[in-house]
């Protein structure tokens, strides 16, 4: 559940990023075009380095909080945690009964699901036409 969560919510800013990447770019100058797929290569070198570095973080600290300590045993769960809940909830959205929350978490599977399905089409769009998928 915790791989299906985290998969599921990047597909969803994966389909983001490609609508916004492609349409609305003012970073680097406007220099980076074309099909979302090849903005990757357009990047200036260092700021990967930056992005690595970020994403380091935040899956340590991932780690750190949902994961017990190796030496108390491999692949467990810390007591207490649910899989995908990170205690970020900035907005109070998340529901305070045991029913609506099950509910959203639903939701957010079947959304993540529909991104990742979403987010292979439109790479596959993309690699096929060797144009924007999602021009506006």
């Amino acid at each position: 559940r915790e791989s299906e969560l985290t998969h599921g919510r990047v597909a969803m800013l994966g389909v983001v990023g490609f609508a916004v990447g492609e349409n609305f770019n003012p970073l680097f100058n406007g220099s980076i075009t074309g099909p979302g797929i090849n903005h990757f290569q357009q990047l200036p070198d260092g700021f990967w380095t930056i992005i690595l570095f970020a994403i380091g973080l935040a899956e340590g600290y991932r780690l750190t909080y949902g994961w017990s300590s190796p030496t108390s045993g491999l692949w467990t769960l810390r007591e207490g945690y649910a899989p995908g809940d990170l205690g970020f909830d900035p907005l109070g959205l998340k529901p305070t009964n045991a029913k609506d929350l099950m509910e959203r978490q639903t939701r957010e599977l079947n959304n993540g699901r529909l991104a990742m399905i979403a987010l292979a089409g439109i790479i596959g769009q993309e690699l096929a036409t060797g144009e924007k998928a999602l021009a506006f």
